[in-house]
């Protein structure tokens, strides 16, 4: 499984270990940055991990900031992407189930890395539910149609 990664300044340390994790366990990791502590803003990091998602580029996608809020927020500007912030198990697997999320976002000030990397593996385990739930899922895509006046692309 191919993973796309970004992060912005506070999220570079726990962004590390995932990578490393990722890799452990088998996964390809597409490093988009930031690659340091320096302050960045984190919009374009965020939206280039979710385009490289939503266009094929990567299976999932993982953004990691201070709260992770901000970065699950820039990542959900782009069409198709569907970024929801876990904070542990429970969230991460119902983001996949019920959500079909495809980018996860963590907060590095609120995870300990361990917390972390199960929370990214339940993520990355968990298949989408179908069903009942798609019908959501098809709601929403036609929000981003009509957003943007007809196309989701």
């Amino acid at each position: 499984m191919k993973v796309a990664l970004a992060n912005d300044h506070a999220g570079y340390p726990l962004k590390v270990l995932v990578a490393a994790h990722l890799k452990t366990i088998g996964h390809e990791v597409a490093d988009l940055g930031s690659h340091t502590t320096d302050p960045v803003d984190y919009p374009t990091y965020c939206a280039a991990c979710a385009r490289q998602v939503v266009r094929g580029g990567a299976d999932f996608g993982i953004v990691i900031g201070g709260s992770g809020q901000g970065e699950q927020m820039a990542a959900n500007k782009v069409h198709g992407a569907r970024a929801a912030l876990c904070h542990d198990e429970y969230t991460a697997r119902f983001a996949r189930l019920h959500n079909n999320a495809n980018v996860l976002a963590l907060g590095a000030r609120i995870l300990a890395p361990e917390l972390a990397f199960d929370v990214v593996d339940v993520f990355l385990t968990t298949s989408f539910e179908g069903g009942r739930h798609q019908a959501r899922i098809d709601e929403m895509l036609a929000i981003e149609a009509e957003e943007c006046g007809g196309s989701t692309t």
